[in-house]
């Protein structure tokens, strides 16, 4: 005798304050429902609304005043890496300045890793993420910068999230110091062969010390060629060609925008390109705070994520960056909170994530807090008290 098990469905209930990013669900651009019910039915929102009208499920779980809000998306992370760069930290915070070559010390400790210490990095970093709210996590390679390096970090990222980017266009590798045209070569041709059956994205860092326009061209024109979608490391260190190059090439995101010209501003506005903001960046180099500001005004989508890396930005929670967004960045509260769910399945280009409506997945977090406010307000504080990923209560 066969026997099926019948789906339950999991109310909960008595939310103070609800974010579902949905303005047809709620009040504003943050769709705000107060003392909320959400229904989840397997690893789907099945509904959303007032707690008065919520209809009857096999099992509640009473919010009891708590706010709620969509699962955080972390759209830019780089954590299969090995290593440590206390030591460059330590000396940065002392006075000495940020510059790309510092990743040349994570390729050492990354090549010499064994996959099994990789693998627990990078599971030991989700973890971490998603006890901090983060249900979505895309990470990069690019601590390898040799085919067969590459590819290994893609395959172990894969195995821990959907999201995988083709970053072996971080630095020129040292074993290419002296021919970087033959190592774009490599990355166009023999790496990203090996590189794309395991990837979704493909990126570059356009900057001084790293590729410059025509390279970085060079790489995302191939990458799209064999069916990834760009994204760029942009206009990090200073101006230069990286977010127009992004815009052009119908890149999903443009990532960092510290040093962004008017004319830059325009055509992220004008374009369905992603400015992502990188805040945890400037405040692990002292570098000056990009500005949402101007972005926000003139109409540009703007995500916020951690950029967690061991070199710049070792932070994995998002609560932290929303903190830094309104304090540093010029955004509101609730521009920031919008911009660390719904901006970030943006720009990965989601619809599924980063909201909390009926058909989206079951990615949300509730906060010891009434509000989403308190995640600004009170920086510092590990107010996410549950997280359901999937549906699942983690």
């Amino acid at each position: 005798m066969t026997t099926t098990s019948t789906p339950t469905t999991t109310a909960i209930t008595h939310i103070s304050q609800l974010v579902t990013n949905d303005p047809s669900l709620g009040e504003g651009p943050l769709g705000l429902i107060q003392d909320a019910t959400v229904v989840i039915d397997g690893d789907r929102i099945a509904w959303v609304g007032a707690s008065s009208k919520a209809p009857a499920t096999d099992n509640a779980v009473d919010a009891a005043g708590r706010a709620g809000l969509p699962g955080f998306v972390d759209s830019h992370s780089h954590l299969v890496f090995a290593g440590d760069r206390t030591a460059e930290f330590n000396a940065r915070m002392s006075g000495r300045a940020y510059s790309a070559g510092g990743i040349r010390t994570t390729v050492a400790a990354t090549r010499a890793a064994t996959d099994e210490a990789l693998h627990a990095t990078v599971a030991r970093y989700l973890a971490e993420a998603l006890r901090q709210g983060t249900t979505t996590q895309e990470t990069k390679s690019g601590y390898g910068l040799t085919v067969e390096d590459e590819a290994r970090a893609l395959r172990i990222a894969a195995e821990h999230t959907d999201e995988v980017t083709f970053l072996g266009a971080h630095i020129v590798s040292p074993d290419y110091a002296d021919d970087p045209a033959g190592y774009v070569d490599l990355v166009t041709g023999p790496m990203l062969d090996a590189c794309a059956p395991h990837a979704r994205w493909v990126d570059v860092f356009c900057e001084r010390g790293a590729f410059d326009g025509d390279q970085a061209r060079a790489v995302l024109t191939a990458g799209k060629a064999r069916g990834l979608v760009p994204r760029v490391h942009a206009n990090q260190l200073g101006h230069g060609p990286g977010v127009q190059l992004a815009v052009e090439l119908g890149a999903a995101s443009a990532d960092h925008c510290t040093h962004l010209s008017p004319a830059d501003i325009d055509a992220l506005a004008q374009s369905d390109t992603v400015a992502t903001l990188l805040p945890g960046a400037e405040f692990s180099t002292r570098a000056r705070w990009p500005d949402a500001r101007p972005l926000l005004d003139a109409g540009a989508t703007v995500a916020l994520s951690t950029d967690c890396n061991p070199g710049s930005s070792f932070t994995s929670s998002m609560p932290f960056c929303i903190a830094l967004a309104v304090r540093d960045m010029g955004m509101t509260p609730d521009e920031a909170v919008w911009s660390a769910t719904a901006g970030g399945a943006r720009a990965l280009r989601r619809t599924d994530v980063g909201r909390i409506a009926p058909g989206a997945r079951a990615d949300l977090a509730l906060l010891d807090a009434p509000s989403h406010v308190h995640l600004a307000y009170r920086p510092g504080v590990p107010l996410v008290s549950a997280v359901w990923h999937k549906g699942v209560r983690v």
